[in-house]
């Protein structure tokens, strides 16, 4: 009987044992395959794709570098460590290489593109755009490529620079420079822009044995070669005036605005100021007699309004577009 309770208390001991064991076991497994991923394989996968796999496993990606291929396409995964299929700690480093595709490339054809647009396909076929050089062309619109230094479809190591010809459009009209002395600014302008040149600079200087408000001097000179917009300067006979000077030098390619007084007994505050890109600059600020002409410049490198007032009234508005 003794013999056959110990048998029985062993048997409830041996099985205690082996239950606790295999949970012992199974909970370690568990708790093992929660803590770990077995690395998934990602060579050849797009670079995106492989992030996201590894975001998703909670596991972290180092790129190492790139390098060029000639088997796998660019921005494709050539290199991983740890290989595929081993098993590894969540939140540990997955190092990997991207591939920059092949090392030569069939050159892209550029001719007939604008440079901004050749240099967004040299860019992405890993070039790099080199020296500009520009001729006059009837063919090629301004800017355009007319030739590339090297042609297309020849092999092309990446990295490599490529030069380009473009056009600086058609060859502009020569002309003998206009003499423009003893000219009012108004004549003067109206053969500046007939003969498609621009007005520079406009200085004022007196000359008490010459004629007020005429030019007196001009750059470039009577007779010389200009080519259409080029920029002429001259100067005034006449002190310097309410005009602001900085501002009016800084005007180059510019416009008349002329305004004349109508006729009456007493003095009129005219006020002028010009308001382009956002800032308000005064032009004219003072009394002025009935009959007097106002002659005032505008530049047109922007989009410019003036505004024009006569004893506090609103008389006129112009706008000046590039």
């Amino acid at each position: 009987m003794i013999t056959r309770i110990v048998k029985v208390s062993t048997f409830i001991i041996v099985l205690i044992l082996i239950i606790g064991a295999s949970a012992y076991f199974t909970l370690t497994l568990i708790i093992k395959s929660e803590d770990t991923v077995v690395v998934p394989d990602l060579v050849g996968k797009k670079v995106l794709y492989a992030l996201e796999i590894l975001t998703d496993l909670k596991l972290n990606a180092k790129i190492k570098g790139s390098e060029y291929s000639s088997d796998i396409p660019a921005d494709h995964v050539i290199f991983q460590e740890p290989e595929p299929g081993s098993e590894i700690k969540i939140g540990r480093d997955v190092r990997i290489i991207i591939s920059k595709g092949t090392k030569t490339i069939l050159m892209p054809n550029l001719q007939g593109l604008s440079i901004q647009q050749a240099r967004i396909i040299l860019e992405e076929n890993g070039l790099h755009l080199g020296e500009l050089s520009t001729i006059y062309s009837k063919n090629i619109k301004k800017e355009g490529i007319i030739a590339q230094s090297v042609s297309q479809g020849s092999i092309i190591t990446r990295d490599a620079y490529v030069n380009l010809l473009v056009s600086g459009g058609m060859r502009p009209k020569a002309y003998k420079m206009l003499d423009l002395k003893g000219l009012s600014l108004e004549d003067a302008v109206f053969l500046i822009e007939k003969n498609n040149l621009l007005l520079g600079k406009i200085k004022f200087y007196p000359h008490e044995d010459k004629p007020k408000n005429v030019i007196v001097s001009q750059e470039p000179l009577y007779g010389h070669r200009v080519v259409e917009g080029t920029f002429v300067n001259i100067i005034i006979n006449r002190k310097h005036d309410r005009i602001n000077e900085q501002y009016l030098h800084a005007a180059e390619g510019a416009s008349i605005f002329r305004y004349r007084l109508s006729d009456g007994f007493l003095k009129r505050h005219i006020l002028v100021y010009l308001n382009s890109s956002g800032l308000s600059i005064d032009l004219f600020d003072n009394f002025a007699k009935p009959g007097e002409e106002i002659l005032l410049i505008v530049p047109r490198n922007h989009d410019s309004t003036i505004f024009l007032y006569e004893n506090d009234k609103l008389i006129k508005t112009q706008i000046f577009e590039q």
